[in-house]
Parts: C-alpha cells; structure tokens; sequence
C-alpha cells in the first residue's frame, strides 16, 4: 500500500506542475501532507516536516550563502573573461548560442556545485535569449544536461555518496568511467548543435546591424504588399523571425549589452558600476581557495560560504549601504531557492517518515527478474533513471543502491561497476524537483518548471541512456 502511494503522490506532484495547476512551492508542501493523512500518520506530519528541515537545512543555508557570493563575484567581474571569449564565439547565431551555453556551462561545473553553475550560465546567457527571443527552455535544458554530466565528478556528490555506501574509493569508481562521461558529454553537444539548428531555423541568423538597429526601433517593422502588414517580422539572413508581435520586449538580468567590443554582445554589461577591476586578482585567488577547500574538506561546504561571502562583500564593496543594495540586487533569488528548499524538506520528509522510500526501492528490487541477476550493473544503470529523479540521491545511493549491490553480488557483479552504473542517471537527475538547484535554474531564467520539465526529461533520458550504452560498449560495468 506505501509502495502505490509512494508512486501515487510523485505522480500526482509532477502532472499538476506540468499542468501548471499548482506552482511547485505549494505542490510540494500541499501534496505529501495530504498523502501523510492518506497514509493515516497526519498526526506525525510535524515530526516529519522538521526531520526533512532538519536534513536540508545545511543544503539551504549553502545554495543562501552561494548565491550571494558568486552573485557577488558576478557583479564585480570574475567571470567576464571567460563569459566574453563564450559570447565572442556566440555572435547573434542562435546555434551558435545555444552550443556555447552547453560548453559554458560544462566548463562552470567544474567546481562541483549546480546552483553556482546556474547563475553563472543564465547571468551570461539570458539576455542573448531575450534580446533573440529565443526559447528560454533550450536554455535551462542544456544547461541542466550539461550539468548533470559534470555533477559526477568526485566533489560533486554522487560518486562521493556511491563510495560511502559501498565503502570503495571514489577515484576507483569515477576514472575507469571518465569515457563514457565524455561521450555523454559530447552527445550534450551535439544535441545543442541540433537544438541550435532548430532554434536558427525558427529564428534565422542575425547579423549584428540586424540586433542592434532592431533595439532602436521601436515600433514593429510589418512587410506585406502595399504597406499593409501580414503581421511577420521582417526576414533576416538564413530565415524568418518568429511571427506575430506582443512578444516581451528584450531585457537583461544583468545589464544591457552594449555595441563596441566583443560585437556588441557581452551579456554582463561591460560598464556597470559594481566591476572591481583592480582587486580581479583577489577575488579570483580567493575562489581558487574556496574551491580548493571545499574540495579538501577542510570546512562544511554551508561554513566556506557563509565566510566567503562575507569576506568578498567587505572588501569589495567596504560601505555599509553598497553592502546591502548589492545583498538586497540578490535577495529574489535567495528567498526563491530558500523557500523551495524547504518546501521540498516536506515533500522528503513525508517519503522517509511514512517509509514510502523504503517500500518503493524494495518493490523495484523485487520485480527484477532472477534471470536479470548476472546483468544486475546494467539494471542499476537503468534503474539510475527514474529513482534518482524521484528520490534524492542521498535516498537512492544509501538507502537503494547497498540493496542492489547486495543481489548483484549474489551473481558475480562487483560493487564497482554498480558502483559505476549508479551514475548513468545524473543528467536525468538535475532537473528532479528534489534538487535544489534546478530552482535556481528555472527562477533566474524566468522559465516554468513544469515547462522545464516538458522539455528536458526526454534529452535528459537519451544522455543517461548514451552514457550507459558508452559504459558497456567500454566494458566499464
């Protein structure tokens, strides 16, 4: 019975924020309390809450603490240069825009953290988007599968939590897979050339006296015969805008992007007043050492933060009132991605207390076949998929993952390639309404998550499912 409630109270969370019938806030407190009552322990609904408050408190304060300082970073400058040389590739060609967001935010995740990679991406990206009227999903979408790649690398949790479950040592499970992550990556890649293609067709290729002339406008330019319009944008090189007007006029959340330099398109305003310039140098040094502890462990990820940002707020904006507009610039986000966090801790905290986690991985366990036990790191590969977009991982690498392995020993499998096969389903994994960071994602890009979530489960299931066919084309597991 918690097994089909369990399964029943995803399901209904997910098809009434894919309708757009609830926000996802109120979805994920309003639905599990009511399936707490179902289950008949509403009277343990507090305790639960508080167990889930409890569990992702640190998360939360982190993802409070991250945002402010690499919102921070942002607004002084740090990542202009790499966020330039990615816009310089991009030009006004929306394929061009939309591989160039894969690859930065690829290269962003290096530090192991979604939610920093998000608002790096989306700071950088988003006013190209708008100013092209492109499709702001494409966006979120490879820039959730591209993160979801690169989230298994040794820091970024994953690998860490499968070798903690089965006592292995992370650099044993993650550098024989290094090859079929590279191939899930390059799919990522390729899909966004394609993704671009698509978005070049719909849009055509724009030069920049196109861009440029188009935002002094400011009435729609109709064509048709006579004078009169047909209600289309005027053709541009390589095909035809999108047709129809009422459009949202193009904004930046970061600043216009100004003509000059670059082409014109920089994304983060190149004159805004909050660039420090002369303390580049410290601001970068000081990132370098806080990746490198939060690499080396050397404080709580949530402490590295809290103190990171005090410190770069101090020094680079020393007078009280600069110190609050600049917290005050990044308050939406923080409160959005707070909130969500915790109401997310009840949603969690309904599954765990209830014990509907516990009866849904054993019942998946149970329906493997016998006859499948040899080829168990395959069916953790597959199963990678959906457990861990419905639970968190912590819920699947502890509390699914030591069962698995335990019956594909049984057969012969080792612990490292179920291991290994644990983290096919990560791509897939980043756009689960119980990651925090995804919030980050679909709030700062203004996008709905359930149209997010329309678009992206089924590039994201492809990418899992190439990096598992790389995996056993390898011989990895």
């Amino acid at each position: 019975m918690l097994t089909i409630l369990g399964f029943a109270m995803i399901a209904t969370f997910l098809v009434l924020i894919m309708m757009k019938k609830m926000s996802p806030i109120a979805a994920l407190v309003l639905i599990p309390a009511l399936f707490c009552v179902f289950v008949g322990k509403g009277a343990k609904l507090g305790d639960y809450v508080l167990d889930g408050v409890t569990d992702l408190a640190p998360t939360a304060a982190m993802l409070m603490f991250a945002i402010v300082y690499f919102g921070v970073m942002i607004d002084v400058g740090l990542f202009d240069p790499i966020v330039r040389g990615i816009l310089k590739f991009c030009k006004a060609d929306p394929m061009r825009i939309v591989v160039g967001t894969a690859v930065l935010a690829a290269i962003v995740s290096l530090d192991g953290d979604g939610s920093t990679t998000f608002m790096i991406t989306v700071s950088a990206m988003y006013p190209l988007y708008k100013r092209l009227k492109m499709s702001l999903v494409v966006m979120t979408g490879v820039a959730a599968m591209a993160n979801g790649v690169m989230n298994t690398l040794p820091w970024g949790g994953p690998t860490a939590r499968a070798a903690t479950a089965l006592k292995l040592d992370a650099s044993d499970i993650f550098v024989p897979m290094i090859p079929a992550l590279l191939v899930g990556l390059a799919f990522v890649f390729v899909l966004s050339y394609v993704l671009g293609v698509r978005e070049r067709r719909r849009l055509g290729v724009l030069t920049l006296d196109d861009v440029l002339e188009e935002e002094k406008e400011t009435e729609t330019v109709l064509v048709g015969s006579g004078g009169t319009g047909d209600g289309k944008v005027s053709t541009r090189k390589g095909g035809t805008a999108a047709a129809g007007s009422g459009t949202d006029a193009p904004t930046s959340a970061t600043g216009t992007a100004a003509s000059g330099d670059d082409d014109g398109f920089q994304g983060l305003d190149p004159n805004r007043p909050t660039l420090r310039p002369r303390l580049y140098w410290f601001n970068a040094l000081l990132t370098v050492g806080l990746l490198t502890a939060m690499i080396m462990e050397w404080l709580p990820i949530p402490v590295l933060f809290l103190i990171g940002a005090a410190l770069v707020l101090s020094v680079n904006f020393p007078h009280i009132p600069d110190q609050k507009a600049r917290l005050a610039a990044h308050a939406d986000n923080v409160l959005n991605v707070s909130g969500m966090v915790f109401a997310a801790a009840v949603f969690t905290g309904v599954l765990q207390g209830t014990g509907m986690v516990d009866h849904m991985a054993k019942w998946m366990v149970d329906v493997i076949p016998a006859s499948m036990g040899p080829h168990m790191a395959l069916v953790t590969g597959i199963l990678s998929l959906p457990l861990t977009y419905f639970m968190s991982n912590d819920g699947f690498y502890f509390g699914v993952l030591p069962v698995l392995a335990e019956a594909g020993a049984a057969h012969g499998v080792t612990p490292l390639e179920m291991a290994r096969a644990s983290l096919v389903g990560q791509p897939l994994h980043m756009s689960s309404p119980l990651v925090p960071a995804v919030y980050v994602l679909v709030g700062m890009a203004k996008v709905e998550f359930g149209d997010h979530t329309r678009f992206v489960v089924k590039w994201a299931a492809l990418t899992c499912l190439v990096i598992l066919g790389a995996s056993m084309l390898f011989g990895i597991i």
